[in-house]
């Protein structure tokens, strides 16, 4: 079985002039469902269908073939039973897929699951559709509610379809045999029709030149590399904190020196010596854009606040004293000379145990993200 995909793209438009053409994304429009097509790997061939030359190189570009088509098939009175049975007369196949340039958020999946569809239920024609799951009218009448009994939920409604357009398939021989005998095929005629749902960004349609920014907004969300979590008013948010000073000054450490940081040598010793063993401190000894190492001294009591990293593992070696690990809940104590080491996403809380101040060595990067989980 031969399937072929076929992508209309005349010049001329009215609404949007030269609207295949259009960059979006600094790309022409009509680019992204040729890409869509070529990588979704279900086709024998792919083809922009076109009076205009132009369309060739960019159909070249992004792995496709180019079929010119004649200009009779161009005018603003060619429908597309025309341009789509001269297109069948000299590209054979088994199976037309014909993908408007029109819907640029196609996905791969969602041809490929088209395709497959109207293969495995063997449909003569299959038309792409949007689900309108809401009460529906048409010439002032209702479609799938009675106004004489009660509102029922939308969620409960028989969902109203429309055409979607983005994908129409026919199978060339009954696509054929509807224009010899009725003189059109596109609805599919004499033979088994199916309608497949599409939705999200994939039912944009470029009609006009509010769609064309819609598209543009909607291609720049897509190309976010992440999204936010939902958030919901009333519920309590995570806190994200990064400057490690303030962090600290939270945390209770309110002596801290970040001026003699990155000394090609330090001794730790008198480091220790130079400050006060009956309350909090901390002397950075390393910042770089690779990371960062503390000395930190916290009093019986003292520590921080639960949190944990989201991108980054981090370490400690304890010089002095006791603390206390909550780690995921559970508790460790360590001693001095003790090595602690916590992966990323873990939820930790460090306290100062014992007698005396607790002194300990924590190495990450200045930079790293501290979650403290909303209560």
């Amino acid at each position: 079985m031969k399937i072929v995909a076929m992508i209309p793209a005349r010049l001329g438009s009215k609404r949007v002039p030269r609207k295949n053409l259009r960059l979006l994304g600094g790309r022409p429009l009509i680019s992204f469902v040729i890409e869509a097509a070529v990588n979704s790997g279900v086709f024998d061939k792919v083809y922009v269908n076109s009076e205009a030359e132009i369309f060739s190189g960019i159909a070249k570009k992004y792995g496709a073939q180019f079929y010119k088509r004649p200009p009779k098939f161009a005018t603003d009175e060619t429908n597309n039973d025309d341009f789509a049975n001269d297109f069948m007369d000299h590209i054979s196949g088994d199976i037309l897929i014909q993908i408007l340039p029109t819907s640029p958020l196609l996905t791969i999946s969602e041809i490929t699951d088209f395709v497959g569809h109207m293969v495995e239920k063997s449909y003569d024609t299959l038309v792409s559709t949007v689900s309108h799951q809401i009460a529906g009218i048409f010439k002032n009448k209702p479609i799938n509610f009675s106004p004489t009994e009660p509102h029922i939920s939308s969620q409960k409604m028989i969902p109203v379809e429309t055409y979607a357009t983005v994908l129409m398939g026919w199978k060339y021989s009954t696509f054929k045999h509807n224009m010899q005998e009725l003189g059109f095929a596109y609805h599919g005629g004499a033979g088994s029709t199916g309608y497949f749902p599409v939705s999200g960004l994939t039912t944009i349609d470029i009609d006009n030149e509010d769609d064309f920014r819609l598209a543009e907004v909607a291609m720049n969300m897509r190309l976010k590399a992440t999204f936010s979590d939902p958030e919901y008013y009333g519920e309590a948010k995570d806190d994200i904190e990064v400057d490690v000073p303030e962090i600290l000054k939270k945390d209770g450490v309110l002596v801290s020196n970040f001026e003699e940081e990155n000394n090609p040598l330090s001794n730790i010793p008198k480091l220790l010596n130079k400050y006060n063993d009956a309350s909090s401190w901390c002397h950075r000894l390393v910042n770089t854009e690779n990371n960062s190492a503390t000395l930190i001294g916290q009093m019986p009591g003292e520590g921080n606040r639960l949190h944990y990293h989201p991108h980054w593992n981090e370490w400690w070696y304890i010089l002095e004293g006791e603390w206390e690990w909550m780690v995921e809940g559970k508790r460790i104590v360590v001693t001095k000379g003790d090595f602690v080491f916590i992966e990323k996403n873990r939820l930790h809380k460090i306290t100062a145990i014992g007698t005396k101040i607790a002194i300990r060595l924590a190495v990450s990067r200045a930079d790293v993200e501290h979650v403290y989980p909303g209560s």
